[in-house]
């Protein structure tokens, strides 16, 4: 889906243009298919409605979910000077090796549900080596720290989320046909909360959690960084990209552009954790229609996940407690997808099956 445009139009610009509405008659089939089917009308609950919205995503009853790219977003915060994290800004850059090396829980994972892996480098302190799943598109050095200055330029933000596009694009071209957001960054957790207290209206305190397990003196340190960037900077929650480039992160604009890709190829995406929500909630801010083709993969155990969840207004798919990001609860949802298409197409209609379906209500009465 390569895209090309001119040259006064930017990436951005060019692939909101592009980003359109589910398909209603594709969604119309499924709907109508889902009462025939021999079970009580909406028995499989969340499964029917992901079934109805994968098809009006796609345009098919069956649409293939495989191959499955992970695109793990990685990138450094300057705000762990200020010690919110467990873990030393060093971390991100081992951790990126040790994912492309096929170490990381999420490989495992990927493994275990047949998704592939791309590790989209947008903004790592350090050099990240060389491998075949790894999309280099590295904006800057990591973010400065928010509590005095801003985390980026306006420029670095769109380029930011132009990088998540290029990487949607380049796995979507290698025959992506379902996207999973990822993301790997010490200090993440800290520029999340603080875009969930932002878009939400909550104060920080309730929208920032343990993260790394900085305990509740790092806790503390969290929200009064936060607290300080939000006061400082006074960014525009009706404008994304002034938010991206004060309290953001350079993943979490990747992860936007991640969305805004698979949306603008209408491929379904599934969501991860607070920093992909982030990510995604900013998607939403530049183009509304992109929140069609989302899917929420869980529900993490960061407080700000679940606001960020209600404010964008997606019902999540799983919850498991989990808090590491990386992509893992996206991934783990994959075969939920699968069984909606499959309960979709394989399951016998009552016609079918020779089954006395539900009997009318006027029926009942007489």
């Amino acid at each position: 889906m390569t895209q090309n445009h001119p040259a006064h139009t930017s990436l951005l610009m060019a692939t909101i243009a592009q980003i359109g509405t589910l398909d209603v008659a594709a969604a119309e089939a499924a709907r109508r298919r889902q009462q025939t089917l021999t079970k009580p009308v909406q028995a499989l609950g969340q499964l029917e409605e992901l079934s109805v919205q994968l098809a009006g995503i796609t345009g098919k009853l069956r649409p293939p979910l495989r191959p499955c790219y992970v695109l793990v977003c990685a990138g450094d915060h300057g705000v762990v000077a200020e010690g919110v994290s467990a873990y030393p800004a060093a971390v991100t850059v081992q951790m990126v090796a040790n994912i492309l090396a096929g170490g990381a829980a999420i490989n495992v994972l990927a493994r275990q549900v047949g998704a592939q892996l791309l590790v989209v480098d947008v903004g790592v302190a350090g050099e990240v080596p060389a491998a075949p799943n790894l999309f280099k598109r590295k904006v800057r050095a990591g973010t400065a720290n928010f509590v005095y200055e801003p985390a980026m330029s306006r420029a670095e933000a769109q380029a930011t989320v132009e990088a998540g596009i290029a990487a949607a694009q380049h796995a979507i071209d290698a025959g992506a046909r379902v996207l999973a957001t990822g993301d790997m960054g010490i200090g993440n957790t800290t520029a999340s909360a603080a875009i969930a207290a932002l878009l939400t209206g909550r104060p920080a305190a309730e929208t920032t959690g343990l993260g790394t397990g900085i305990g509740r003196d790092g806790w503390q340190k969290k929200v009064a960084a936060i607290e300080r960037a939000l006061q400082l900077h006074q960014p525009d929650p009706n404008d994304p990209l002034d938010v991206l480039s004060k309290i953001g992160g350079l993943e979490i604009g990747a992860i936007a552009g991640v969305v805004l890709g698979a949306a603008a190829a209408r491929v379904p995406v599934l969501i991860d954790g607070i920093i992909s929500t982030a990510g995604a909630a900013l998607a939403v801010g530049l183009a509304p229609a992109a929140r069609a083709f989302m899917v929420a993969g869980h529900q993490s155990a960061e407080p700000g996940h679940g606001a960020l969840l209600e404010y964008l207004e997606l019902r999540p798919l799983l919850n498991l407690d989990l808090r590491l990001g990386e992509g893992t609860g996206a991934t783990l949802a994959l075969p939920i997808l699968d069984a909606a298409v499959a309960t979709l197409n394989e399951m016998a209609t009552f016609g079918a099956a020779n089954v006395s379906g539900p009997v009318a209500e006027d029926e009942q009465a007489a």
